[in-house]
């Protein structure tokens, strides 16, 4: 991640006193449901700490979109099924904190699609979602993903799909489509996922944690 001064004084306090990193939830307006998959972050944080070795606290941080205190948080997680509407606030907000250095993940729990590619263009007018090659790093460390992402559950018979949005040559949103990462991050007795499935998925998620610390 390229460090900007928004997020300097964080970063040095965190290597300093050997704190955990907080990551975020996204809270939004519109009526989607925002807080879905309550144990996905939980566990998917449990496994990197465990597995990579990250030092990230074990409780997500929910945050608003237009709050000031998104820029504590160098990642952010947004989920949900339904409609999104970012207003003038959160748009200005959500450009600059994705500009000043900090990185989102989206995962389209099922049903939000056309919302979030609506508001996504409120924050960036100028840049597109950009289907990502199955070469790119956000697939290969430290879990090797030869064929792009993982498919979790089966909605509408579509291949999984990660789109990002690039900015000044650095991907600042990550946007995994047909997938739904964050069902497979649930606890098992939730969808009743296979291991091997919850592995992949939870395998994938540290792939993007990992992507967004080191990039």
């Amino acid at each position: 991640m390229r460090i900007t001064p928004f997020f300097t004084a964080l970063f040095l306090s965190l290597s300093v006193f050997s704190q955990p990193v907080k990551i975020g939830l996204l809270k939004y307006s519109g009526g989607g449901d925002w807080y879905a998959n309550p144990t996905s972050l939980p566990n998917l944080i449990k496994f990197c700490n465990s597995k990579i070795k990250t030092n990230i606290n074990p409780e997500p941080v929910t945050i608003e979109a237009g709050s000031a205190e998104i820029f504590n948080y160098p990642f952010i997680h947004m989920t949900g099924h339904g409609n999104v509407l970012f207003s003038q606030t959160d748009v200005i907000n959500l450009r600059t904190y994705l500009e000043a250095g900090g990185f989102i993940h989206i995962d389209d729990n099922y049903g939000m699609n056309e919302f979030i590619r609506r508001e996504m263009k409120k924050v960036f007018p100028d840049n597109e979602f950009v289907e990502l090659p199955f070469d790119h790093k956000i697939y290969s460390k430290p879990y090797i993903f030869n064929n792009g992402l993982p498919k979790i559950h089966e909605h509408d018979n579509k291949p999984p799909q990660g789109f990002g949005i690039i900015i000044n040559g650095r991907l600042v949103c990550f946007y995994s489509y047909e997938c739904d990462l964050g069902d497979g991050w649930e606890d098992y007795e939730v969808h009743n996922n296979s291991e091997a499935t919850r592995t992949k998925a939870l395998q994938m998620g540290a792939n993007i944690i990992s992507y967004a610390f080191s990039e």
